[in-house]
């Protein structure tokens, strides 16, 4: 990339980093692969909750930090060795307007489950608590984010010492990420945790523009490949990926539609997609099994499938769920 200058004292901006883009756009095909899992499960080819539960969910955590740490990185890239405010608001504003239009097409398609705090939510409120941290030493910015993975051990792992509380419950807090219950949604992205991997991806740009190292990287791997051009379009990529998924998935469901699934398989799998927000796979799992059990045994569980009884106001329910979730401790 050229340098910007107008005399030779003029700051000089960061070269492109080919590798950097080549990360990303082996992140977007990731996140692809992983939206083309979701599109087979909606359309019932894979048992509810797969996306959502195992190794998937890994998967796609994986990926999602990916994203936040090259966000991270990046922003130091495009202001060093001074803040391009244009750019920036430019680049701030494209995300945010793409972000409000997910909100508000799947406000309309998916109300039960819409985007209210998504990836592109999390990287627009990230990229302004950055400017907080690009002055700042390396080793500050990557110290704020190992307390960042400390609280996230602890509210993961020492379950009494559980940051969450019911104070972060009302709608305008859900982007903080410390809410005790929350609606469905199908691309959740709070701040805590994932303000964590855009400040270390922050701090190791600072780190290695510190040590001189970044204009080495910029001659390191490819930059040119079809992957790393996806990678410097990646908001365009992301946009139109999924609808082009979702309808290639749609037109197979018509031709060959997907078998109905087994209704026991179906409500275990969502218990467990919806549990886990809360606790580990292993509770879940037993509390989950537990209802169902009872469910049957008490010949609530055909009616509640079909609608006939609701799981949120019978009393019955209610002495299942207490008692399950009692067992599963």
């Amino acid at each position: 990339m050229a340098v910007i200058a107008e005399s030779n004292d003029a700051p000089q901006k960061l070269p492109r980093i080919g590798i950097l883009d080549t990360a990303r756009g082996i992140a977007l095909l990731a996140m692809a692969s992983y939206h083309c899992t979701w599109d087979f499960e909606f359309f019932g080819y894979l048992e509810p909750g797969t996306a959502e539960t195992g190794w998937l969910k890994i998967y796609a955590r994986a990926i999602a930090s990916t994203f936040l740490f090259l966000a991270g990185f990046s922003l130091v890239l495009a202001n060093t060795p001074e803040i391009r405010w244009r750019p920036y608001f430019k680049r701030l504003g494209m995300i945010v307007a793409a972000a409000a239009a997910i909100s508000i097409v799947t406000f309309i398609g998916m109300r039960d489950e819409w985007i209210f705090f998504g990836i592109l939510h999390s990287i627009a409120a990230a990229s302004i608590i950055g400017l907080l941290f690009l002055r700042l030493p390396a080793f500050a910015t990557l110290l704020i984010a190992a307390l960042l993975l400390v609280g996230i051990l602890v509210d993961n792992v020492i379950a009494p010492f559980s940051l969450h509380s019911a104070v972060f419950d009302a709608p305008w807090f859900y982007w903080i990420g410390l809410s005790e219950s929350l609606p469905r949604s199908n691309d959740y992205v709070p701040l805590f945790p994932w303000l964590t991997p855009f400040l270390f991806g922050l701090g190791m740009a600072q780190l290695a523009s510190s040590l001189g190292w970044l204009r080495s990287l910029a001659k390191l791997g490819p930059g040119r490949n079809l992957i790393a051009r996806a990678g410097r379009h990646s908001l365009i990529f992301y946009l139109v990926h999924q609808p082009v998924l979702f309808g290639l998935v749609y037109l197979l469901s018509l031709v060959a539609p997907a078998p109905p699934p087994d209704p026991t398989v179906t409500y275990v799998r969502q218990c467990q997609a919806s549990c886990v927000r809360s606790g580990t796979e292993a509770m879940c799992h037993s509390f989950c099994q537990c209802t169902l059990d009872k469910l049957q045994a008490q010949n609530l569980f055909t009616p509640l499938e079909s609608g006939a009884i609701r799981a949120d106001s019978d009393e019955r329910i209610n002495r299942i769920a207490l008692l399950c979730s009692e067992q599963a401790q």
